[in-house]
């Protein structure tokens, strides 16, 4: 068991390496480092501290040279190791396909074909993906059970009966019925999804516009990007109110209580829309257009349809958070633009490897609920394996926004720090197994792009 972890260990280390090589790879190129170094595999001449991109191109290579011996050690540990075949081929394939990248490299290094960079990249973005399904499946094996009994058709557990507020007879003063009023409607809003998906659009913005943004445009997007997750929020909890009832985890929200009643929050849910959508058409009519897709996706698509009668429930719900992205991106710049593309598919990439864990630690719940969860419909070990999917996937797509925009090395090392953190965490879910575990891989998913969104705004508005 011990070799075992090690191993696992060595593997999380050489995929982390191969994507701070990658992210590296892109900061050579997009700084233009390259120039200052043209030969290969030492530069001529003295190092020049003062002389950054020659410190860049240094750096780059010594990174690729660390990581190769990290490539070596794990092909030669998994080959005398006991692994299962495909985790060996996924290890054999990264490891081959190193050399060629070692030498497609060197001939970007001394050659002026613009084509070859793009090449160099993808093809250290199709070793990280090797190494990371080879974690993934090796994973798998090491702390997986058989004993799971995934539940094909989830039943939903029975209303609970009787009136909730049966027996209260405390009297409470105008003061605390209206603070708690307040309270409830604030609460209808889902406010904790509103810092991150705000930071989102927020990245949209920056990237599109950079230094050029204007405070009015933050001002109104962030504005009606806050009114429609309210509104979003609002009609979920309309929607899902019965369903409430019967899971621990929501049966004391506003409306399964009845705080509020359900025409109320209707109501409140339909101001809070055309309010936002008032707000986004003043920046221009394709964000009013967005931003009426976001909420009737999430309020419909995903609450009626998606949520309750697929597994992929949770990934093809992503879709939702990552408008957002499309929405600061066309306020910005008034078009659809690749780089917020990328974006968004970051943040639909990133929804599984982070939605997953708290699925995984309210997998009784959901089960209650009639949801069928990941865990619920598939076990316990398959969503693990799937979040260190969706994580590979994300670092990825991330790096593809790092090549096509002009984001620098903060950008780069908040996205291989915060990686690694997730990455860890990630394993030490698959070993523990807990719920304590399942949580601490959601906050450091959260941590993750958070860093991240923070780090494009720093590096897109250059400050």
């Amino acid at each position: 068991m011990a070799e075992s972890r090690t191993f696992t260990g060595l593997l999380a280390a050489t995929a982390v390496g191969v994507y701070l090589l990658v992210l590296a790879g892109a900061t050579t190129t997009l700084t233009d480092a390259a120039a200052a170094c043209t030969t290969w595999p030492l530069c001529d001449g003295p190092v020049d501290v003062t002389n950054t991109a020659l410190l860049v191109a240094w750096g780059h290579r010594l990174v690729a040279a660390v990581v190769g011996l990290l490539v070596v050690a794990v092909a030669a540990i998994g080959l005398r190791s006991g692994c299962r075949g495909r985790v060996r081929a996924a290890i054999l394939l990264g490891t081959a396909l190193y050399p060629v990248q070692i030498a497609l490299g060197a001939v970007v290094a001394t050659s002026t074909e613009t084509a070859l960079p793009g090449a160099h990249l993808a093809l250290g973005m199709g070793i990280f993906g090797s190494f990371v399904l080879a974690l993934a499946w090796h994973l798998e094996a090491e702390t997986g059970s058989d004993d799971e009994t995934p539940v094909k058709n989830p039943t939903p557990a029975p209303e609970p009966t009787g009136d909730e507020s049966a027996g209260r007879t405390t009297t409470l003063s105008l003061r605390e019925r209206l603070v708690g009023t307040a309270s409830a409607y604030f609460r209808l809003m889902k406010p904790r999804l509103m810092w991150l998906l705000c930071l989102v659009a927020a990245a949209g913005m920056a990237l599109a516009a950079g230094e050029a943004l204007t405070v009015r445009t933050v001002l109104l997007t962030l504005g009606g990007g806050v009114l429609s997750i309210g509104a979003s929020g609002t009609f979920n909890h309309v929607l899902e109110r019965d369903i409430d009832k019967r899971m621990d985890r929501t049966s004391d929200r506003p409306i399964a209580t009845h705080q509020i009643p359900v025409r109320n929050a209707l109501a409140f849910g339909l101001l809070l829309s055309f309010a936002s959508l008032w707000l986004f058409w003043q920046v221009n009519m394709l964000v009013a257009l967005l931003g009426l897709t976001a909420i009737v996706f999430y309020s419909v698509i995903y609450t009626l349809v998606l949520k309750p009668n697929t597994v992929q429930n949770t990934v093809l719900g992503g879709a939702a958070g990552a408008l957002p992205a499309l929405i600061g991106w066309v306020a910005a710049d008034g078009t659809v633009g690749l780089p917020g593309v990328v974006l968004a598919v970051v943040i639909f990439l990133w929804t599984p490897a982070h939605f997953y864990n708290l699925a995984l630690a309210y997998k009784d719940d959901y089960e209650a609920g009639g949801f069928p969860m990941m865990p619920v419909v598939r076990g316990e070990t398959e969503t693990r394996k799937h979040i260190v999917y969706y994580l590979g996937a994300t670092l990825i797509a991330s790096g593809v926004l790092g090549v096509l925009t002009s984001l620098g090395w903060l950008y780069a090392v908040t996205s291989v720090l915060l990686g690694a953190v997730f990455l860890w965490a990630v394993i030490l879910l698959h070993r523990e197994q807990t719920e304590a575990a399942a949580f601490r891989a959601f906050h450091a998913s959260n941590a993750y792009l958070g860093a991240v969104l923070i780090a494009i705004v720093v590096d897109a508005l250059a400050l």
